[in-house]
């Protein structure tokens, strides 16, 4: 399996390679310098899901001879990233990719980009609607209701009836509309279901062990990445409950991909943040070199791992998916 894995890995290397190669070959760029691309992001130091957004950014960057760079929030503060954002734009790059964690306390930074002619991407957070709002030109990632609902769809058929839903970024609308669909779907009304654990690993362990023990009859736990999974991975196993209560989560990681294939965790909802990363780099190389861009958002993903698939993807997990 190692084998075939490297050969997937290197497979798909060639063929993004191959992509980026046929966007820009025998043509010569317009600009007379090398263009430089900025994505700033939300996430917090400690979010190891973004490290496959870096490593994409990073291949396109080489591949198509642009300079990307990558800034955020240490800790996550959305204040701290209108800052940096707005930084970004006065220093005039040619382009700038950014999340839309709080469409509210951001829209007033991308409106001077807007209004400097700086071409945008959103990424990840945030609806097409508040995307077009603030002038971007694309939005690359995932339905954040449809996913969760798609989730609770799931669960339902499992016979899940109750669940908690474990926030750990609960300022972030998309955050919130992932456990909405999932209590829609369940024909659940989302209130004290959805917990706000904080960022704190040890915080968020606790806050989930208090809840399960004041809500015994929980069915399920669904939490909305690494952040808020591998904490709830140690409650559950301190709890002694862990592979004895259906837990879903978004996103990857090593320590996901491990609790799916031991049966304590039943799937992952993969957003393949590996394209959120590398396609608005060649969305926006490609706009400033010959005037063309997509004209339609692109929903990356959702799309499940679950036990019949997770050896395909958990060599690739926080690399390229």
């Amino acid at each position: 399996m190692k084998t075939v894995l490297r050969k997937v890995v290197s497979n798909t290397s060639k063929l993004v390679g191959a992509i980026a190669i046929a966007l820009s070959v025998n043509v010569a760029p317009v600009s007379a310098e090398q263009e430089r691309i900025v994505l700033v992001s939300h996430a917090p130091d400690s979010d190891s899901w973004w490290n496959t957004i870096k490593n994409a950014i990073k291949l396109s960057g080489d591949q198509l001879d642009v300079v990307v760079e990558y800034r955020n929030p240490p800790s996550g503060d959305l204040a701290d990233m209108a800052r940096i954002l707005e930084q970004t734009i006065a220093s005039n790059p040619d382009g700038i990719i950014t999340t839309l964690a709080d469409y509210d306390v951001l829209k007033g930074a991308l409106a001077k980009a807007q209004k400097k002619g700086i071409p945008v991407v959103t990424i990840n957070s945030g609806t097409h609607e508040q995307s077009e709002a603030v002038g971007a030109m694309l939005h690359v990632g995932q339905p954040e209701y449809d996913a969760g609902f798609g989730a609770g769809k799931k669960a339902k058929a499992d016979g899940v009836e109750s669940f908690v839903c474990v926030n750990h970024y609960i300022t972030n609308p998309s955050s919130v509309e992932r456990c909405q669909g999932f209590a829609d779907a369940l024909g659940i009304e989302l209130g004290n279901q959805m917990i706000d654990v904080g960022q704190d690993p040890t915080g968020i362990e606790k806050k989930v062990s208090a809840y399960l023990r004041a809500n015994p009859d929980t069915d399920a736990i669904l939490t909305l990445g690494p952040t808020s999974a591998h904490p709830t991975l140690r409650a559950l196993e301190k709890n002694r409950q862990l592979g004895k209560i259906y837990f879903g989560t978004f996103d990857l990681s090593n320590e996901i991909a491990q609790g799916i294939k031991d049966g304590n965790i039943q799937w992952g909802i993969d957003q393949q943040p590996f394209l959120q990363g590398y396609l608005p780099v060649v969305a926006l190389t490609l706009y400033n070199r010959y005037g063309v861009i997509p004209s339609n958002h692109i929903n990356s993903g959702p799309g499940f791992v679950t036990k019949d698939n997770v050896e395909l993807v958990e060599q690739l997990a926080g690399e390229y998916r």
